[in-house]
């Protein structure tokens, strides 16, 4: 996924909400590069996605936790259970971004230290010799104030790809997609993390708009619901706008 990303090919990433490894275990072998395992807006706990991951364990869709804050406790869990991907939630400052990566990177690229978890089991007895280069780090910028230092960000060593996050953009700055505000805070992002080689980040809607090769797809709610749509006959979409983020907490999924 990695040399995909350095490739400039897109890679997609489904959802993940609930604890249900049968859910998981589905998700991670439907085609997907990875999951979006997401432990900052839901009650997931890490005992609940260790679990969740070891049942799938081999399965081509790898692991990436977004990560409730970028604390040592946080970052060093996440990897120990096997994420290979951390996901940084409303980056609005570099040092937020530096501990994680000093958290997820063993000596002498960070500071992770070796304890328990089910890494070694996960992926290889020489994991320490390899998780370096494997393990990945993606910023979500959110607000304004993330936006504004979106070239130190990419600039980061460290930093695989930056995430444009489209509904929280327009939350925290009252703008709607299409908006020439809106769009010219997109257009920085883009612009910035190109210009550092890093991977682009959006949401599946965005998989037309030039540049953006990691995206997050829909969770297994929005799934189920397609899916049986579609079993009855009708058709997956819901009619939301062709290239246009939906809007969490409108119903549009």
């Amino acid at each position: 996924m990695k040399l995909k990303l350095q490739q400039r090919k897109q890679v997609v990433g489904g959802t993940v909400s609930s604890s249900d490894p049968d859910i998981y275990c589905a998700m991670a072998g439907a085609g997907f590069d990875f999951l979006w395992i997401e432990m900052q807006h839901s009650p997931l706990s890490y005992q609940e996605v260790a679990r969740m991951i070891w049942a799938c364990r081999g399965a081509p869709a790898i692991p990436f936790i977004r990560v409730p804050d970028a604390t040592e406790g946080d970052i060093q869990k996440a990897v120990d259970i096997g994420a290979l991907g951390i996901i940084i939630p409303m980056v609005e400052n570099l040092e937020k971004v530096k501990a994680a990566i000093k958290f997820a990177k063993y000596p002498s690229l960070g500071a992770r230290s070796q304890g328990g978890g089910q890494y070694g089991s996960l992926w290889g007895s020489d994991y320490r010799r390899n998780a370096n280069d494997n393990i990945m780090i993606v910023a979500m910028i959110e607000s304004p104030a993330g936006v504004a230092i979106a070239e130190q960000l990419a600039a980061l060593p460290g930093v695989d790809a930056v995430f444009a996050a489209s509904t929280d953009l327009s939350s925290f700055s009252g703008l709607r997609q299409g908006d020439p505000q809106y769009e010219a805070m997109v257009t920085k992002i883009h612009d910035l993390t190109l210009k550092f080689g890093k991977g682009l980040g959006g949401l599946l809607a965005w998989k037309n708009r030039p540049g953006f090769n990691f995206l997050q797809g829909p969770g297994e709610s929005s799934l189920i619901r397609s899916g049986v749509r579609a079993a009855l006959g009708g058709t997956p979409s819901d009619g939301g706008q062709r290239g246009v983020a939906p809007l969490e907490g409108t119903g549009k999924k």
